[in-house]
């Protein structure tokens, strides 16, 4: 009983995107009523009173509505449609649940009516044409979900060939029931409980020589590359595409708050991480071993001016520890800083390339 449960969610493991089922059409409503019969397990959250009812209230902000006031007016947008027909109800199959919501336009202006008018309704429209893609997905997964908080793209790619470990978790929100699936997934499948509208797509193999086009490319031209990887080779790589299309890039490096901005949609000759990447044959790269890579890795992520601990900490690696250590506190500062620099950046507000750090050990004495 238990293995065959067990097998079960092992088959579900790569599940991150939700179903929806508008009632209005009869061949959706039996589907849901099917679905709701086959499987029993699956939990019903129904609250869009709650929703039509904050709705009325951000669309009068100049008025002290009293309840009934905001009653009679979300029965009115109601009208002669029943309430199960009105929105759509979003099936997430990994989480056995369906919830009924107002559907897209009225969701994104409740997802979207605390960010007013810091992004503007125009800003928040532009941004959702945006395509972002994320390489590396232990500090991308802290920013991809504060991109899609803040709605500042309609498409996320994800790129990451690992899956959760435990110790990963000092870093990566999310529970002990996701162990063992690829971080890619447990990313996806946050990103569509927060907002099931945007679209995401999965590179569970990682960013590879064979699918790196794709990811920049593929249903449309990336508009900013987030690079977030471990290895060089594809740091190396990733950059040189990106420059070739002009997209740019922006990393950080979860220590000191170091953050680097490449421009190379405005400046496409501006050289791959501010002239610190050598000239060196990709093929020869490949092969080399992790000691060889040091004097290369090294400039790039200025490990001069490291924080003390993390230099100390790369003294130990092969010894008391396995890698270098990351902690919460970066991850979700680097969520945060990407995040706004993103923003900044396919608005129009920030022009530069560069190296930035938001030290905290430095700011506050």
């Amino acid at each position: 009983m238990i293995q065959n449960r067990v097998n079960r969610d092992k088959r579900e493991q790569l599940e991150y995107t939700p179903a929806f089922y508008r009632l209005g059409d009869a061949v959706q409503k039996q589907a849901l009523i099917q679905l709701l019969e086959q499987q029993e397990d699956i939990q019903v959250f129904d609250e869009l009173d709650i929703q039509l009812r904050e709705l009325m209230k951000i669309q009068h902000p100049t008025r002290k509505l009293t309840t009934e006031e905001i009653t009679e007016l979300a029965a009115a947008r109601l009208g002669n449609t029943p309430a199960e027909e009105y929105g759509v109800w979003v099936y997430f199959p990994w989480a056995r649940r369906v919830v009924h919501i107002v559907d897209e336009q009225e969701f994104i202006e409740l997802r979207t009516a605390r960010n007013m008018q810091k992004i503007t309704r125009e800003e928040r429209d532009q941004l959702a044409t945006r395509k972002l893609g994320i390489i590396g997905l232990s500090v991308g997964q802290s920013i991809a979900l504060t991109l899609v908080m803040e709605r500042l793209c309609g498409e996320l790619r994800l790129a990451d060939f690992d899956a959760l470990e435990l110790s990963n978790m000092n870093r990566i929100r999310t529970g002990i029931y996701n162990l063992n699936v690829p971080k890619v997934v447990i990313a996806a499948r946050e990103i569509a409980e927060l907002d099931p509208f945007i679209k995401v797509k999965c590179y569970a193999d990682g960013a590879t020589d064979d699918n790196l086009s794709d990811f920049l490319t593929g249903d449309g031209k990336l508009d900013l590359l987030i690079e977030e990887c471990d290895g060089i080779d594809i740091k190396i790589i990733s950059r040189i595409k990106a420059k070739a299309l002009q997209i740019p890039v922006v990393m950080e490096m979860n220590d000191r708050g170091m953050l680097d901005i490449e421009r190379y949609d405005l400046q496409p000759d501006y050289p791959m991480m501010h002239g610190l990447i050598p000239d060196i044959d990709i093929n020869t790269l490949k092969n080399l071993t992790n000691e060889e890579k040091v004097p290369i890795l090294g400039p790039m992520v200025d490990m001069h001016n490291m924080s003390p601990r993390m230099k100390q900490s790369l003294a130990e690696i092969g010894k008391s520890i396995t890698t270098w250590p990351q902690l919460a506190s970066s991850v979700v500062l680097g969520g945060a800083m990407v995040a706004d620099t993103v923003r900044r950046i396919l608005l129009g507000q920030l022009t530069a390339s560069g190296r930035y750090y938001v030290d905290f050990e430095q700011i506050i004495k």
